[in-house]
């Protein structure tokens, strides 16, 4: 049995703010850096050992990660031993226009039902922006050339995978735990984990 563990970052300067992130690199705050923490905590009293991290290139989800690691002691080996690999594959959904404005404001300016298929449509893109599908589409192929091949991998049992909310809502649904329809309601919190397994066969999330 592998396990995936996925973790949105912990809460950013701008996730704070209520402001559109998408590519912008801002840092987490005092209560993101917790948030990694308590994760990285959780997961030594389970006693795991990684085998392989994945990230994207945004220093929040990187920073999440680095902390969940030095908390297990595992960042300085990982780092020697090139086991922490960085993507743009797994980078936020790109929001364009919208990036950096309040989304209480959009959605006074817009329409809240117009902001809603901006933020939870699956095809609808913002203004110059990714849709959700557009993300699944540079997420699915990383996946199928990169990650599930290491998931396969006899040397890798646990495998961190530390990025952001739509990213991970796309990798979810590759991986098919969940489905189109299912997805624009699913809520995942900043800096708590999800845990996958694989039985060579399906993906599920461990209750």
């Amino acid at each position: 049995m592998k396990n995936i563990l996925l973790i949105r970052h912990g809460q950013s300067e701008w996730n704070k703010l209520n402001l559109f992130t998408g590519f912008k690199n801002v840092e987490l705050t005092e209560q993101g850096a917790n948030e990694a923490k308590k994760a990285s905590e959780n997961f030594k009293e389970l006693g795991v050992k990684f085998d392989l991290v994945y990230t994207s290139l945004l220093s929040r989800a990187q920073k999440t990660a680095k902390i969940i690691l030095e908390g297990l002691d595992q960042f300085e080996y990982l780092t020697n031993n090139h086991k922490i690999i960085e993507d743009s594959a797994l980078n936020e959904r790109d929001y364009g226009d919208l990036t950096g404005l309040d989304k209480k404001e959009t959605a006074d300016k817009y329409g809240e039902e117009q902001v809603y298929k901006w933020r939870r449509g699956y095809s609808d893109r913002p203004p110059a922006g990714e849709s959700l599908e557009d993300v699944v589409l540079r997420v699915r192929n990383y996946f199928e050339l990169e990650i599930l091949p290491q998931i396969h991998s006899i040397s890798n049992n646990n495998i961190l995978i530390a990025a952001h909310g739509n990213s991970l809502r796309a990798l979810l649904l590759v991986m098919g735990v969940y489905q189109i329809n299912e997805i624009n309601s699913v809520e995942l919190s900043t800096g708590v984990p999800i845990h996958i397994t694989f039985d060579n066969t399906t993906f599920q999330i461990k209750s």
